[in-house]
């Protein structure tokens, strides 16, 4: 970098490649210029339809019990210190407690690593993976951090799609052609962020086969564990633990409603058959190497006071929180999930191709064709939010140009509101559509109905 003072170079000022690369592949670009396009002082209040934090909205607040847990651990002054093995050991004994509930087998306190969020987990995930000359296979659609991280760990990343017309199943076959000898992973999210699709036994058991088959290693990111409302029951991916290594990405912050209390989010190794491997080149977990590099990350991420005191209410967090609190949690998002999927049917250039199951989003198709002065995903919600105040996160920011995601985890009369003003929109820029094509089939009709004499 030349210039500054005196014409100096610095020699700090030489870009890292791997990280501006990583930095495209963020939701948080896309939303800060869209709102860029909003208006501050409009006359209407803004309604967030692009977000995945529920605890904004009144009637999504946390359960009273983690309240509590959090208060008491402060107040009880046995957590202002550094994170240390003493004062983790409960909260990772509450974690595998609760995980070994829906599995064939028990998890130990060794096969949980606590992370100061779960952006975390993904790093040392991906920076234990980061070969040179490795790939991993992502799905597309997917969550954009896992590609952003393994990107900056200099992975090739090879995208598979998920099936829209089949409920945004994983196709399989495509999974098969993709992987070769260099492929240590493959990630699955269940139930799905950005989709709303929740994976049935089959399916899962299908991934594991297959997983096995080409000897990889499978990630199932499961922040949306339970979270889930419809007809297909939530199967965590360690159930096939002993057909495929299975490190599972969990979360407190979800099913909860705690995004602000990062720490909870955990990282889940299998059963001991599959972690005890001697090294990497199998493609499998090696459990020391693991623990050392999440001991390092947590110590240096989690701050004095924040970090320890959370893992001290964890445990009070998962054994008294009331069933009520899950249930009534879950009703809401059906009904703001029936709710969206039946606005969205009345707008004739969005389609929604598969109805929600689980998590709080659905991906939607957008008819470019049918709207006018718009050219593409980032087009319209750029007009949307400068016009409706409404949010909307554009699909290529989750690799799906003319698609958009939608976030339905608010208080239903304001995600009505919001979805009024999304057809407000379409319907005018559909009626300059229509008037456009009216008026071009007026000037092209004389020519075809004149007859030769």
């Amino acid at each position: 970098m030349e210039g500054g003072r005196g014409g100096k170079r610095w020699r700090f000022a030489t870009p890292n490649l791997a990280v501006a690369a990583a930095g495209e592949r963020s939701i948080q670009r896309y939303l800060l210029q869209l709102h860029a396009c909003l208006d501050e002082h409009g006359p209407r209040p803004v309604i967030p339809l692009s977000h995945g934090d529920p605890s904004s909205s009144a009637c999504f607040r946390t359960a009273p019990e983690a309240e509590e847990a959090v208060a008491a651990a402060v107040r009880s002054g046995d957590y202002n210190g550094y994170s240390s093995p003493a004062t983790s050991l409960p909260a990772r004994r509450a974690v595998a407690e609760y995980l070994s509930c829906d599995l064939p087998y028990k998890l130990c306190t060794d096969d949980i690593f606590l992370t100061s969020g779960g952006t975390q987990a993904i790093e040392i995930v991906m920076s234990v993976f980061g070969q040179p000359g490795a790939n991993i296979l992502l799905p597309k659609p997917g969550y954009p951090k896992h590609e952003a991280h393994a990107v900056f760990h200099r992975m090739e990343v090879r995208l598979y799609d998920l099936v829209p017309e089949r409920g945004w199943e994983i196709n399989v076959e495509a999974v098969e052609a993709l992987a070769d000898e260099n492929t240590v992973a493959i990630v699955i999210t269940n139930p799905n962020n950005p989709c709303g699709n929740v994976y049935t036994y089959e399916h899962l058991s299908k991934i594991a086969d297959t997983a096995s088959k080409l000897g990889l290693l499978v990630i199932a990111d499961e922040v949306y564990g339970h979270l889930v409302y419809g007809s297909t029951p939530f199967v965590p991916m360690g159930v096939f633990g002993e057909t495929v290594p299975v490190l599972t990405l969990g979360a407190i912050s979800k099913r909860w409603v705690v995004d602000s209390l990062r720490s909870f989010q955990n990282l889940t190794t299998g059963p001991a058959t599959f972690i005890q491997v001697e090294s990497f080149s199998s493609h499998r977990v090696h459990r020391a190497h693991m623990r050392r590099l999440a001991a390092a990350c947590s110590n240096g991420a989690v701050s004095i006071f924040f970090g320890p005191n959370i893992h001290g209410a964890i445990p009070h967090i998962m054994k008294n929180t009331n069933d009520e609190f899950f249930r009534k949690t879950l009703e809401l998002l059906k009904e703001t999930a029936e709710i969206c999927f039946g606005e969205i049917k009345e707008i004739k250039c969005i389609t929604c191709p598969h109805k929600p199951e689980g998590s709080f989003f659905m991906m939607v198709k957008l008819d470019i064709s049918q709207l006018s002065d718009i050219c593409d995903d980032i087009d319209f919600c750029s007009k949307l939010v400068k016009e409706e105040s409404v949010v909307l996160l554009p699909g290529r920011a989750l690799g799906m140009e003319n698609w958009l995601r939608i976030t339905f985890a608010l208080d239903p009369p304001r995600l009505k509101q919001g979805l009024e003003r999304v057809k407000s929109f379409c319907r005018r820029h559909q009626s300059r559509a229509n008037m456009l094509n009216i008026s071009a089939s007026a000037k092209v009709e004389p020519h075809f109905g004149m007859s030769k004499s």
